[in-house]
Parts: C-alpha cells; sequence; structure tokens
C-alpha cells in the first residue's frame, strides 16, 4: 500500500508500533482499543475477537479487530499468560480540544514479568528476573513489581542460575548479555521463558547499594532501566535493592521442591495436598505471600530461626489474646500492593477505604501484642506502625459510599472542601430556588400561565404566551422569539442558573482534582506502609505456625550444636492430614554422630519414601521457625537438602528417567557438605540391574567416605545390604510387615536390620492385578530364587485354569546357564558362550 494512501490516523498508529514491534498494540479509539494487521489477525484467534477491517472497500483492506476498553482488563490478562507483551496506546489530548489527529502515546507495556492488575496473580508474587554475566561470573536480580520487592545476588555458573530463575518460578528474564545458542534454548524451550533484552543501565543510588559488586550494580540496573521503559512512570514504591546470598538459606534446588510437594501437590499442580496447603491458616494477602516466600527459603542462623520460634511459643501461650488478634487481621487488606497501585497511579477510592480501614486496625493488633508483655514480641510492636495522620486525612476526604471510578464525582466527604461544598448546594437547593422564582414572578406579573423552562441552547427561562406579553415585567429580557411566545429571562434567574450549571460542570473536575492531591499525598507515605505492611505480615505467619502447632499437636524442636539427629514418633504432616492423625503411623529416626546413613529396605508401597519425606518435611518446617509433628525433635541445622525420589522424565530436554536420576546424583554428591541432608529414593533402577546395583553402591560408598551427609538411602537392591559389615556409619532399616496365611500387611513402621524379601507380587495383588498373572510371578519367581538370579526366564503364555510347570524338569541350556560365572567373563567370551547356547537350542527344537 502506498504511504500517501495511509490515513493521518493509521500513520500514526504505524509510527507507534514501529516503536513497539514485540507487544500487541491496544490503540486507543473512542471506547474500544483497536488492533489493525498481524496484531488483529493474531488477537482475534487467540482472544476470539470478530475479525473485521478498516477501508473495506479499498483494494488491501485493513484488518481490524477491537476490545472495549472498559472491559480490557481480561483480554490483556490472557494475552500476558500466553507469553505476550501488550502495549497500551492512550489518547493523552482531549478529543475536543484535538487539532488533527487526537494525539496518543503508549502509557504502558504490560508483560508476562511486569503484570500487577492480573486477578489471576491472586496475593502470589509474579517475580521478573535480570540476569548479566562477566567472564565466568554470573548476577541474578529480581523484583516483584506489585511490591516493590528488590534483591540481587552473584551466582557462579549457567546451571546455578537456570536453578534459581525455576525457584523463582519467573516467566520473564531481562537478559543483559548475549546468550549462547545453548543458553537460549535452555532458556526458551525448555523453562518456556519470555527473553527481553536490555543494554541500558540505570544508576538508581536511591535504590542500588555502592557496597554490591559491579556485576551486581549491572544487572540490577538493567533491571530498573527495562522496568521503567515499560511502565513510563516513576514507581515510588520501589524497595532499595536487597543483596543475598542463595547460601545464607537451605538450599533446596527446583526438583527437590517439587519432590516434597513443598509449594504444590506435585501431581495435581495445586495448592492442595502440599506443605503450602497444610501451613496456610495466614489471614492476609501479606501473609500468604510471606508464607510462600519462608516455605522457599528457610533459614540456617539458629538465632533468627530461634526468634520466629519464641513468637510462636508466646502465642500458643496466649490463647485468647491471639484468637482476637485473628479477628483484627481478617480487617487488614493487601496494604502492600495498594502502596503499589498509588505508585502507578491507579488507585481508586476504594483502595483508599480499604487502607484506611487496614489502618484503623493496626492500634487493635498493636494493643493486643502489647497485652502479652512478652520480650519476643518487642520489635513486633516497635513496627506497628497506625499511621494515624494518613488514616485520618483517607476518612475525613473519602466518602464511605464512594464509587470505583475517579471522574464521575460522589467521592469527596461533605465537609471536606468547602467549594465543593457550595458546589453540591447550589446543585441539591438549585431546583428549588427556581421554583421560588416562578412562584414569586408569576404573583408579582399577574401571569398565572407563567413558568421556567430549560433547554441547552437558552439556558432556564420564563414562557410567556403572545397574549400576557402586555404583562412582562420591564426587568424582564428577551431571549428568543417563537411563533406564539417569548422566552425571558433575568438577571436573577441568570444567576442561579450560571451557579447551577458551574456546580454541574466543576464539581465532578474538583472532586477528580481533590482525589489527585490525597492520592500525592500518601504517596509520601509509601515506605512506611510497606515496613507495616512486613510486619503485619510476619505476626500472620507466626500465628498461623501457633495455630498448626495447637491444632496438629506439634512441639518445638531443639536445635544442636552437634550433628546427633533424633525425632520420636515422627510424623509427615500432609500426609497425616489428608489420612487422619488416627490412622497415620508415626516413626522415630535416629542418627547420631556414629550414624550418617540409613539404607532403607522393605516392599514398595510400604512407607520409605513417606518416611524419607518426612525428615525433609520436619527439617523444613523447624528452620522456618514452626514447630515441628512430633513428640520429641533435636536437630542439627542444615544447609541443603538433596532428594531424588520419584521416576520422571524430563521430555522438553529430552532425558530419560534414569538421566534425570543421575543428574540429580550428581548434584548431592557434588555439592553436598557435611552438613546437607540427601535423600536417595530407589537409586539406580532406570538401568541394568547389575549397572543399577553398581551406581548405587559406588554412590553409598562415595557418600559415606568423602561427604559424611546425613542420608536416607531407600533401596530395592538387597545385596547392598552387606555393606553395613564394612561402612562403619552405615545402618540397615527396613519397613515391617505383617505376614499371615499368605496374606501380607504393610504395618508403614520402620525396625531395625535389613528386610527379607521385597514382597512384590504382594503389592501387585493389592493393585488387582488378575490371578493367573500373580500365580505365573509367583511361580517365575521360585524358578529364579532356585536358579540363581543369572536366569532370564522364557516368556510362557497364562493361562486362566491353572498354569503350565515349566520347571519340573530344567532344559540343560537352563542348567548350564545357571552355572556361568558372568562376573568373570569378558564380553566377547559372553558372547560366545551365548551364541553356543542358542544354537543348542535351535537344535533341541528342530
Amino acid at each position: 500500500m502506498a504511504i500517501e494512501k495511509i490515513s493521518p490516523g493509521m500513520q500514526q498508529y504505524l509510527d507507534i508500533k514501529a516503536k513497539h514491534p514485540d507487544a500487541f498494540l491496544l490503540f486507543r479509539m473512542g471506547d474500544f482499543y483497536e488492533l489493525f494487521y498481524e496484531d488483529a489477525v493474531e488477537a482475534a484467534q487467540i482472544l476470539e475477537l470478530t475479525l473485521t477491517s478498516r477501508n473495506k472497500n479499498a483494494e488491501n483492506p485493513i484488518p481490524m479487530a477491537g476490545v472495549p476498553y472498559h472491559a480490557a482488563q481480561q483480554y490483556i490478562d490472557t494475552l500476558v499468560e500466553l507469553g505476550h507483551k501488550v502495549a497500551i496506546a492512550e489518547q493523552v489530548e482531549d478529543p475536543k480540544m484535538a487539532v488533527g489527529v487526537v494525539k496518543r502515546e503508549v502509557v504502558q507495556i504490560i508483560t508476562p514479568g511486569t503484570m500487577t492488575d492480573s486477578s489471576k496473580l491472586g496475593s502470589e508474587s509474579n517475580f521478573l528476573v535480570a540476569m548479566d554475566r562477566q567472564g565466568l561470573r554470573y548476577a541474578l536480580s529480581y523484583m516483584d513489581v506489585a511490591t516493590g520487592q528488590f534483591y540481587v545476588t552473584s551466582l557462579e555458573d549457567f546451571s546455578s542460575l537456570c536453578g534459581e530463575i525455576r525457584n523463582l518460578r519467573a516467566r520473564e528474564v531481562v537478559v543483559g548479555s548475549p546468550l549462547s545458542e545453548e543458553e537460549e534454548t535452555v532458556l526458551t524451550r525448555q523453562m518456556n521463558l519470555l527473553l527481553s533484552f536490555e543494554e541500558e543501565v540505570l544508576d538508581d543510588v536511591h535504590l542500588i547499594d555502592a557496597s554490591l559488586t559491579e556485576l551486581e550494580k549491572q544487572t540490577a540496573g538493567k533491571l530498573l532501566s527495562y522496568l521503567k521503559r515499560t511502565q513510563l512512570r516513576d514507581l515510588v514504591h520501589l524497595q532499595k535493592v536487597i543483596h543475598y546470598e542463595i547460601k545464607d538459606y537451605l538450599q533446596m534446588d527446583y526438583a527437590t521442591k517439587a519432590s516434597l510437594d513443598l509449594l504444590e501437590n506435585g501431581r495435581t499442580g495445586k495448592k492442595h495436598g502440599s506443605l503450602y496447603w497444610l501451613l496456610d491458616e495466614t489471614k492476609t494477602a501479606m501473609g500468604i505471600r510471606l508464607l510462600r516466600s519462608w516455605i522457599d527459603r528457610p533459614l540456617i542462623d539458629k538465632e533468627r530461626i530461634e526468634a520466629r520460634q519464641e513468637v510462636v511459643a508466646v502465642f500458643l501461650n496466649y490463647f485468647f489474646e491471639r484468637s482476637d488478634l485473628v479477628e483484627s487481621l481478617k480487617g487488614v487488606y493487601d496494604i502492600e500492593r495498594l502502596a503499589s497501585r498509588v505508585s502507578f497511579g491507579k488507585t481508586t477510592p476504594k483502595d483508599l477505604l480499604q487502607l484506611a480501614q487496614t489502618l484503623a486496625n493496626v492500634p487493635a493488633i498493636k494493643g493486643i501484642l502489647q497485652q502479652m508483655e512478652q520480650p519476643a514480641l518487642s520489635s513486633l510492636v516497635a513496627n506497628l506502625d497506625p499511621i494515624p495522620e494518613l488514616h485520618a486525612l483517607i476518612s475525613s476526604a473519602i466518602d464511605p459510599e464512594a464509587q470505583a471510578t475517579i471522574t464521575e464525582g460522589n467521592i469527596i466527604r461533605s465537609g471536606f472542601d468547602a467549594t465543593l461544598d457550595q458546589y453540591r448546594l447550589v446543585m441539591r437547593e438549585g431546583t428549588g430556588w427556581i421554583a421560588e422564582i416562578e412562584t414569586k414572578e408569576r404573583a408579582a406579573s399577574g401571569i398565572t400561565n407563567l413558568k421556567i423552562d430549560y433547554n441547552k441552547k437558552d439556558g432556564y427561562y420564563f414562557h410567556v404566551t403572545n397574549s400576557n406579553l402586555g404583562n412582562v415585567p420591564t426587568h424582564f429580557f428577551r431571549k428568543a422569539t417563537l411563533k406564539n411566545s417569548e422566552r425571558y429571562g433575568t438577571e436573577e434567574l441568570a444567576k442561579i442558573e450560571g451557579q447551577m450549571l458551574e456546580a454541574r460542570d466543576k464539581s465532578s473536575n474538583l472532586e477528580y482534582e481533590i482525589f489527585m492531591r490525597i492520592r500525592q499525598e500518601v504517596e509520601k507515605y509509601i515506605s512506611r506502609l510497606q515496613k507495616l505492611a512486613r510486619t503485619i505480615a510476619t505476626v500472620d505467619v507466626l500465628q498461623s505456625f501457633a495455630a498448626l502447632a495447637e491444632q496438629e499437636r506439634w512441639i518445638r524442636p531443639v536445635f544442636t550444636q552437634h550433628r546427633d539427629l533424633s525425632i520420636k514418633d515422627g510424623r509427615h504432616a500432609v500426609v497425616e492430614k489428608v489420612m487422619g492423625r488416627q490412622t497415620y503411623i508415626p516413626n522415630s529416626i535416629y542418627l547420631d554422630n556414629k550414624t550418617n546413613m540409613q539404607l532403607i529396605t522393605g516392599p514398595n508401597m510400604s512407607g520409605k519414601s513417606t518416611y524419607m519425606r518426612q525428615l525433609a518435611v520436619i527439617v523444613i518446617l523447624a528452620q522456618m521457625g514452626s514447630y515441628v509433628p512430633a513428640e520429641e525433635a533435636e536437630l542439627p541445622i542444615f544447609d541443603a537438602i538433596f532428594t531424588r525420589i520419584g521416576a520422571a522424565d524430563d521430555l522438553v530436554s529430552g532425558q530419560s528417567t534414569f538421566m534425570v536420576e543421575m543428574m540429580e546424583a550428581n548434584k548431592a554428591v557434588r555439592l553436598a557438605t557435611e552438613s546437607s541432608l540427601i535423600l536417595f529414593d530407589e537409586l539406580g533402577r532406570g538401568t541394568a540391574t547389575y549397572d543399577g546395583m553398581a551406581l548405587a553402591q559406588s554412590i553409598i560408598e562415595y557418600i559415606h567416605d568423602k561427604i559424611g551427609a546425613k542420608t536416607l538411602f531407600a533401596t530395592h537392591y538387597h545385596e547392598l545390604t552387606e555393606l553395613s559389615q564394612t561402612l562403619e556409619h552405615l545402618e540397615n532399616v527396613h519397613v515391617s510387615t505383617l505376614e499371615k496365611d499368605g496374606q501380607v500387611t504393610f504395618l508403614h513402621k520402620i525396625a531395625p536390620g535389613p528386610a527379607d524379601k521385597s514382597y512384590g507380587i504382594h503389592v501387585a495383588k493389592i493393585a488387582g492385578m488378575p490371578d493367573s498373572l500373580l500365580a505365573r510371578a509367583d511361580s517365575i519367581l521360585q524358578s529364579l530364587e532356585n536358579q540363581g538370579q543369572h536366569y532370564q526366564a522364557p516368556r510362557q503364555p497364562i493361562q486362566e485354569n491353572g498354569q503350565l510347570d515349566l520347571f519340573a524338569s530344567p532344559h540343560p541350556v537352563v542348567e548350564e546357564l545357571g552355572k556361568l560365572d558372568l562376573y568373570n567373563m569378558t564380553p566377547m567370551e559372553a558372547m560366545q558362550v551365548l551364541a553356543e547356547l542358542q544354537k543348542k537350542l535351535g537344535s533341541d527344537s528342530v
């Protein structure tokens, strides 16, 4: 299409679109946001919009689709949820005052990492991450744009960087340096991240501390630069960047957190059935976010852990006060996000009323804590700032019945502004004043049908018919002449009319101006509101811990300086909650300074994995500062938890179950220290028996000899139980079973020593396998045990009525196979022997 044929409006669209080629451009036109060209075609398909066209009669009509501006948020949410960017182009001048095309500008770019208004976010954090590199070192900075929380750290390699991004559950990464093709593939295809590139560094001395490394300052600065470029406003709610070290918290990679069902149920992907689900007795949105953060990053600082425990202990001892505290917390709104809405310029009267209600609750919360008179609460009490002057301002200014919109009036309280009160008086009383004038002039003139009417052209006027023109008073002046009547005005009527029209036109504008002044005043309190929000969130999470400890009869764990671990009658908190306390079987775990490793044997489905997860969950709860599900618990402080539990392919990266197993095991043996906790379940089962057994044994020996970490190692390789004779710090334990009359009951109880059998066929029976299949499996098992485990049974058909006893008289080839010493044969010798045996089988069958 030739450029001269494009209208000025479409040229404006194309100019703006050229600056934002990677975003859907929502172009404000009247009451709609319109999309054109490829944006319209793609958005119509994604959002199920009607695709129309502009200039339908032209040779090349322009594809067009639109959404109503008042309902645009739901469409924006959908696009951003799918990983797209959306640029919002608004009219930035009054169409009535515009000369030519109304001026439009992009006022915000909404991206997966900067989305703050979506209802789909709920109360969870949405982190925007930035990464940069200098030589072999990486830095990572992240921010929750909705709350202004801002962090930065350094990382040693790309793998650690990806692990932290996974832990943050980020959806968008701002990239500050070139990526290799392999790195880009990992980030985009395997991790499904939107990559946004940023070269500019915003050096904000108020937000970025000079004590950071150059790379950390650079990374945080690029994150701020990207944020400024997309949000296009001063974000006064952003908090000063906090430097953190991953090693300052209990380290757990994404796979470990997933296998332990910490934040979501690994099977369903839902909150239900996770540790987060169990612990969430919080009453505020801020408490929910902080709880997730604490689950994600348990502490390793004994002093900080015990400070949290002290508060939980106080709350447990003051039942009635805690009940009052919970009621007070129910009236607290998400002031952390309300503060950000002020910064974004999106505050509504409803937001300010919620803020005022929260501030009104703070004195009650503070008073309840003060009643307890406990030193453990002193810092919390000190930081509960009710900001009385802000509460007074909002309460006196905002009408309790205010609407959500800020341009249609009725949002400011009467009595707050004298001019506004006068406007309202005029609007309220004006009609009565006009009626009084009408009555007065009718009596004075003697015109019995004299009345006052109104239209937009003439305003308010006296309507006088031609027959009464002789009685018109001299102070009347003509406004219009009609065929059968005249329209007159008076100075008094004009004055009232002017007041009413001014009140009508200016009242809503004045309310808007007053509201904007109040919002600017609220901005001054953002840092105090954020500090208050953090304090309320802390109180909320710790009262949640107390509620769980009371409801579930949890106890306060004790932390030791030595490395002994002692848990009496521990329980898996989530499993117990789902099953019910009466049916859950508790287990004790003892790993003293002479025992670092338990080798766990026993049947599948008997509770080995639950036993292992139980320990991890108790450790995590303890290092969060919570009480734990046990009768007694004495623990060292762990620096990391490494797990390999469950079987899963990583199909996106093309890795098999066994490869995932080996990668997770490799991470543990390379990164674990003496102060770590390692949980390995059935390691080695993803490959051939001897390969798997050899790897399992060598891993056990490596951890035992070179690392010394506390380790639970569950295995189906019963041969490995012999290691207890040669490894000083390893002990055998097994899951008890009760066998009677051929029926097996799994007791879910851990006992000393190795298991005597695996009971796999019994598990298959419980799963409902056909009787004939189970009978055949039992027969094969007996033959394998009789012949030696090098034997591989030939496949035989299964018959419903009885079975064939293939092994009544063993085949000579079978006897020879049983005598082979495979361990002392080379691969070539084994192949030659197998070839000879195959020939014998062939000759026998002829």
